[in-house]
């Protein structure tokens, strides 16, 4: 692939190392958020529920309390293993007849290639939102284990929210990408755009932009006060609903009352004398157990570090197991045998916690795309997902849309206890690349024993485009000619925008040390100590 980018560039960002607790989060500031929370004697769950508020503030086209996601939680006193499911799922008052195909031939133009739907009613707008799921899973998690109280793990989110969106380059490039449609909605266009055009950081040494979060402020201060069953059936509850169905979307409060969090056994799966801990059910937890039973036999993992081989191993087991993953969906083979995975990676963050009692926690949350259904709410701030892109809109399919219906996901955090005793919380951002990095990550410690600042600067392959395997570009000369031999690889520099490859978020415990580590790349992901 031609690029214009240095060849000579070398970026490092050491793992963090402690016998404190650790967060490890894409935003730096939420991942504060979280140390301090341990730090003040909160469990890993008290640091799990104020970092995951504190991301929806900061990063609001990753995820927030319009979204929906997953955790695993390790709970070490009882060596248990638990998935919480918070995944969105379509209101039970959606009409399908709402959702017409264009019948013109064209394809969705946003992740999925779906047939379209007339005015892309499922792609954005109130159209195209599912049933929340953030606050219910912080709710589940709070009541099961949490130290702290619910409005004391709130609170620093109300801060954030108060002080409004910092704009630096990486806020400015976020919204830019979305900017054409979120100017179709006014809550978004007052939120994130001045005079119709996305905002600039400024050159001044003491010059500071910020976007007003006004609306979410409030909303987050009465969340923490009434407590997280209001945002499914008192005020938030009702204002949502009043902007949605203004602007001509269909939820209602009994949608938002009905959802609740599920409390699931984890996937088990084998691995090199150790044992992963996946998510279940419709998410990609399935699809890396495939991944990782056809790597435990084909690797040699006698050496220290992946050779040319392994590489090899790694591309032909991913591959693999998304031919699996998606034989039903339909597709031809090749480029396009991905399914409803082919086209862009998706909007998520991940983080992951481990405190000083060895408890730890994989998160994932998202809005689906970036800024998820581009609408946000008016009046309580709160932008919103686009879960129904997750359905197939054409009827008499396995994913067809239907009111009431779970989503078909894609993330994966994961637990792992490696043979040697070590203790690993992970997962990714990145839409359909999540589920290779996570496999590789898992391999780097668990096949040749990385502690993580080795593992987290190890170049990686991507997978996750049919018969197409992106290289990283620091990946040694005979990977690569090993790789080409095979497949068609393209060379793909590590970069903050378009990120080619996932950005996975880790913490280790081996014995009472924890360590924790960030993806490289991206801009504001860091790993922080308690204390």
């Amino acid at each position: 692939m031609p690029n214009q980018f240095s060849n000579r560039q070398q970026i490092r960002k050491p793992a963090v190392t402690s016998k404190g607790g650790i967060v490890a989060a894409q935003s730096r500031r939420a991942a504060e958020v979280g140390a301090e929370v341990l730090a003040a004697g909160g469990d890993c769950v008290d640091a799990v529920v104020a970092t995951g508020f504190a991301l929806g503030v900061l990063e609001p086209w990753m995820s927030g309390l319009g979204g929906g996601g997953a955790m695993v939680l390790y709970r070490a006193k009882e060596n248990r293993v638990e998935v919480i499911d918070y995944g969105m799922r379509a209101p039970n008052s959606l009409r399908v007849e709402d959702y017409p195909l264009a019948n013109d031939g064209s394809v969705a133009a946003d992740i999925f290639p779906w047939a379209r739907v007339k005015d892309d009613r499922n792609l954005h707008g109130p159209g195209s939102i599912a049933v929340p799921g953030v606050v219910a899973g912080m709710e589940a998690v709070h009541r099961r284990y949490a130290r702290l109280p619910w409005q004391d793990l709130v609170k620093p989110s109300v801060a954030l929210a108060a002080e409004g969106l910092l704009v630096d380059w990486w806020t400015t490039v976020m919204i830019s990408s979305c900017a054409a449609d979120l100017r179709r909605y006014p809550g978004s266009t007052s939120a994130y755009l001045k005079d119709g055009l996305p905002p600039n950081p400024q050159w001044g040494a003491k010059a500071v932009v910020r976007l007003p979060q006004q609306q979410l402020k409030a909303t987050l201060s009465h969340l923490a006060h009434a407590g997280a069953r209001d945002f499914y059936q008192g005020d938030i509850a009702r204002s949502l609903t009043r902007d949605i169905q203004a602007a001509g979307g269909a939820l209602t409060v009994e949608d938002l009352t009905a959802f609740q969090a599920h409390v699931r056994d984890p996937l088990r799966i084998p691995y090199r004398g150790g044992t992963v801990f996946a998510t279940p059910e419709l998410t990609a937890g399935s699809t890396l157990a495939h991944a990782l039973r056809l790597m435990q036999a084909s690797l040699n993992a006698a050496t220290t570090a992946p050779d040319a081989a392994a590489y090899v191993a790694y591309a032909e087991a991913l591959q693999a197991a998304y031919r699996e993953r998606l034989n039903g969906m339909g597709d031809a083979a090749g480029k396009r045998s991905l399914g409803a995975e082919y086209l862009a990676p998706a909007c998520t963050t991940h983080y992951s916690v481990v405190d000083s009692d060895g408890n730890m926690a994989a998160v994932t949350q998202t809005l689906l795309s970036s800024f998820g259904s581009k609408f946000q709410a008016p009046q309580s701030g709160i932008m919103m997902n686009n879960g129904i892109m997750w359905f197939d809109p054409t009827p008499g399919t396995t994913n067809s849309l239907a009111p009431g219906k779970r989503c078909l996901t894609n993330y994966t955090p994961v637990l792992a206890q490696a043979a040697d005793g070590r203790h690993l919380a992970l997962g990714a951002s990145g839409g359909r690349r999540i589920l290779p990095a996570v496999a590789q990550m898992l391999s780097f410690v668990m096949d040749y024993g990385m502690d993580l600042d080795t593992a987290i600067h190890c170049p990686r392959i991507d997978a996750s485009e049919g018969d197409i395997v992106g290289a990283d570009t620091r990946l040694p000369a005979e990977v690569m000619t090993a790789l080409t031999a095979k497949f068609e690889t393209v060379p793909a520099p590590v970069q903050t925008m378009p990120m080619k490859f996932a950005c996975p978020s880790i913490v280790m415990r081996d014995g009472d040390v924890n360590s924790g580590a960030t993806e490289i790349f991206h801009a504001w992901g860091d790993a922080v100590a308690e204390g």
